[in-house]
């Protein structure tokens, strides 16, 4: 069965996600954890470092500006599970409004840091990060909980738990708790391009409301 942007969706719709044993590998199968990770949408976990580093203001954010270039830099490593069929499809799903990045850039221009993910209903799937800087990532991910929060989503999955997103405050719950949760998220609608940038000084107001 070939990979196409509608099955990608039903595959999410019913708590599966695509991969791939590595770039090179044409082989597809599907990921059904039996303990799935989730970000808590108001307990994302904000250090006083990475409070500090946001406060600086000296990176530019954006959304849906430069969505290859953040898969790319995603799938830039030794070891990734995005191969060419993949990365095409999730090319299909941003063209058709089901895929966004948010992206970190420097003060020259330069991408550092961002994050991607698909949506579907008021659920969010997080997919990869990547960070070319000190705590670009986590970044990425700070902006992008204020917009699922202030967007109106439901569900932040993020597949599975790593002590990296553990310490930013997720969390990992059973696959049938998981899917009870998606049938829920499923139920809502959210827009994940309808909330604007906030200020930093605005985001850090509302992660210490919610947190």
């Amino acid at each position: 069965m070939s990979l196409t942007p509608d099955l990608l969706l039903h595959a999410y719709s019913v708590g599966v996600f695509p991969m791939a044993e590595h770039r090179e590998d044409d082989e597809i199968f599907w990921v059904d954890p039996k303990r799935r990770g989730i970000f808590p949408i108001d307990q994302f976990h904000i250090s006083r470092s990475l409070a500090k580093t946001i406060r600086r203001n000296a990176y530019d954010i954006s959304v849906n500006r430069a969505f290859d270039q953040v898969v790319d830099a995603c799938a830039d490593r030794e070891e990734t599970w995005i191969n060419g069929e993949i990365f095409a499809r999730y090319q299909d799903l941003h063209a058709m409004g089901h895929a966004h990045s948010l992206e970190v850039w420097d003060q020259e221009g330069n991408l550092i840091g961002g994050v991607y993910g698909v949506s579907l209903g008021g659920g969010f799937f997080g997919e990869s990060m990547f960070s070319r800087q000190r705590d670009t990532s986590k970044i990425a991910l700070a902006y992008l909980m204020d917009r699922l929060r202030q967007a109106g989503f439901q569900l932040c999955d993020t597949q599975f738990l790593t002590p990296h997103l553990a310490s930013l405050g997720a969390i990992e719950i059973s696959r049938a708790a998981y899917k009870a949760r998606l049938q829920q998220a499923l139920e809502h609608d959210a827009d994940f391009e309808a909330p604007q940038l906030p200020s930093p000084a605005l985001l850090l107001q509302r992660m210490t409301q919610t947190s």
